[in-house]
């Protein structure tokens, strides 16, 4: 052959469409079964495939926004590169279950991904849960499973929990309130053999729990990698309380602790803190209204040096601790990280009130302290309060309904002026604000960043709200997002009119509330225009409560106009 015709035949090859070579390739394929059709396919577009090559970076976020089919970028890790006949297989077996994984997702209107299960409230029933079971196979890398607000899968759990060895990466699994029983505490222990690795368990507001616990509990490993346990409102008895302290000894990763609402735990807490010693990674501990008493708070104080990294505290709503903290305040100073003390609700003694006001200013990373609805606080001096100074990072105080007297808040109120961070500040129900809310000038002016002021049932009178409107005017409360003066019918007209004209000022204000007492009525004043006419301004704002003002049909109905016009929840009798 010469040379011309060997260019001639080689430049009919180069003619030849790119589907003839597809079809060339179709046909070589029966005698060659190493390959897919399928992967030839492509492998031939892409030699003419006219855009440019993506990078890595975008073939991610293309993938993260489901634009490829997962078989075209690797569901599992896998890319276009030579595949064996057995890969293939499973790939395209893999592909059928992704894509059947994406049509059960969608038909509770959730985003199929290959880490995250995510079913949370969205009506799920005892079948759907059977078929989330036959889809485990599918999702090998799946992290985190949330089935949490779904209350119809109780009893169903025996449809999934077998499946779960097929998810053995999952670190998070959240069940919470999901109406859960004894025997689905059951399946899940059994199942837990199968998930080596989960660090974060929610089983929060499944009130059927109680007295079962220990079903699931002792088959937690003596490796367990558990790191958050969630048992919040889960009618736990004393006996669940005897099972979690056995379990807590096999559990020395655990960090995140939350048992609160459990009204009979408290006389198993001397054998929990034994157990809770050898946690000593413990970062958040929350105990809300589980039973404590003084005996329960002197066992769990005695732990404290054991949990160096704690941060958070909660005992608060245990009532019967009041008299128990002598010793547990002194001990508060294992705490050199703590940052949020709740205490509220746990009629502290004048003794309590004593200790705690030695121990307040050696917790200088407090950034949360809540000490409302003790009323012996406010019965006291003011010593507690002017501690306060020595926290510089404190961002939100609560002393609402503690029975102030004038001595005491005017503590509070100096040493307010030093906390800069300052973000919520909560006084409600205490009478003696009123008239004496300028001793907070100083306070509103330094504290820029408060977002959250809440001065209900406080006795307002007009220079009251003379002091808040001439902060907003200032520029002082332009971070102002919350603002809570209701129950305050002591304000005249003149009061609410010089508040209203300043209104324009709280600029990022989103709930406001300026009803009145319950069984109280009032009809509204020359104030009421400045309302209207600056409400309108306040681009943020998202609800108005008006509750017990007594409106005539045409402010009802200016009322309602504003409302569709400016899309607030306006809240009125």
């Amino acid at each position: 052959m010469d040379i011309k015709e060997s260019e001639k035949k080689e430049g009919e090859v180069q003619k030849r469409s790119p589907f003839d070579l597809i079809f060339s390739q179709i046909q070589k394929k029966k005698s060659d079964k190493g390959k897919s059709d399928i992967f030839q396919v492509k492998r031939f577009f892409k030699a003419f495939d006219k855009e440019p090559s993506k990078t890595t970076n975008e073939k991610n976020e293309e993938a993260s926004e489901n634009k490829l089919v997962p078989g075209d970028y690797g569901v599992y890790g896998k890319g276009n590169e030579e595949t064996s006949p057995n890969e293939e297989d499973e790939l395209d077996s893999d592909t059928s279950g992704w894509w059947k994984v994406k049509q059960f997702m969608e038909k509770f209107g959730k985003k199929a991904e290959i880490h995250f299960i995510n079913l949370n409230n969205c009506g799920l029933t005892a079948t759907g849960v059977k078929e989330l079971g036959s889809l485990m196979s599918f999702l090998p890398d799946a992290e985190e499973i949330d089935l949490s607000w779904n209350e119809l899968v109780g009893g169903a759990m025996t449809m999934l929990t077998p499946d779960l060895c097929h998810v053995s990466r999952l670190r998070i699994l959240n069940l919470s309130n999901c109406g859960l029983t004894a025997d689905d505490a059951g399946a899940l222990g059994e199942a837990l053999q199968h998930i080596p690795n989960l660090q974060f368990l929610d089983l929060s507001w499944n009130s059927h729990l109680g007295g079962a616990l220990s079903r699931l509990t002792q088959h937690f490993s003596s490796n367990c990698e558990l790191k958050s346990l969630n048992l919040t409102e889960c009618s736990l008895k004393a006996e669940d309380g005897d099972s979690l302290a056995l379990a807590f000894s096999r559990m020395s990763r655990m960090e995140v602790l939350e048992l609160s609402e459990n009204k009979e735990l408290g006389g198993a807490m001397k054998n929990i803190t034994e157990e809770l010693k050898n946690c000593s990674c413990m970062c958040v501990l929350k105990l809300r209204s589980t039973g404590l008493g003084q005996d329960s708070i002197k066992y769990l104080s005695s732990a404290f040096q054991y949990w160096p990294y704690l941060r958070k505290l909660d005992l608060s709503c245990n009532k019967a601790t009041g008299g128990g903290f002598r010793e547990a305040a002194a001990r508060l100073t294992a705490f050199k990280q703590l940052e949020l003390l709740d205490i509220h609700q746990c009629c502290l003694s004048k003794d309590d009130v004593t200790a705690l006001t030695q121990v307040i200013p050696l917790l200088s990373n407090l950034q949360t302290l809540d000490l409302s609805s003790n009323k012996s606080i406010g019965l006291t001096s003011e010593h507690l309060f002017s501690r306060l100074r020595f926290l510089p990072k404190l961002k939100s105080v609560n002393i609402s309904n503690c029975t102030l007297k004038k001595e005491s808040f005017a503590g509070l109120a100096e040493a307010s002026h030093y906390l800069m961070d300052l973000q919520m500040l909560d006084l409600s129900w205490n009478k003696c604000v009123g008239g004496n809310l300028k001793l907070l000038s100083e306070t509103l002016k330094n504290a820029t960043g408060l977002q959250s002021l809440l001065l209900s049932s406080c006795n307002l009178v007009a220079q009251d709200l003379a002091v808040i409107a001439s902060a907003a005017q200032n520029g002082h409360l332009e971070r102002l997002e919350q603002l809570d003066i209701a129950y305050n019918d002591t304000v005249p007209d003149e009061g609410w009119s010089l508040f209203f004209e300043s209104l324009p000022a709280l600029k990022n204000i989103v709930e406001l509330d300026i009803s009145l007492r319950p069984a109280s009525s009032r009809e509204c004043g020359p104030w009421f225009i400045h309302l209207l006419s600056n409400v309108v301004k306040l681009t943020k704002l998202k609800e108005l409560g008006m509750q017990r003002w007594a409106l005539s049909t045409a402010e009802r109905q200016q009322l309602s106009r504003i409302q569709m016009e400016v899309k607030i929840n306006i809240h009125q009798d």
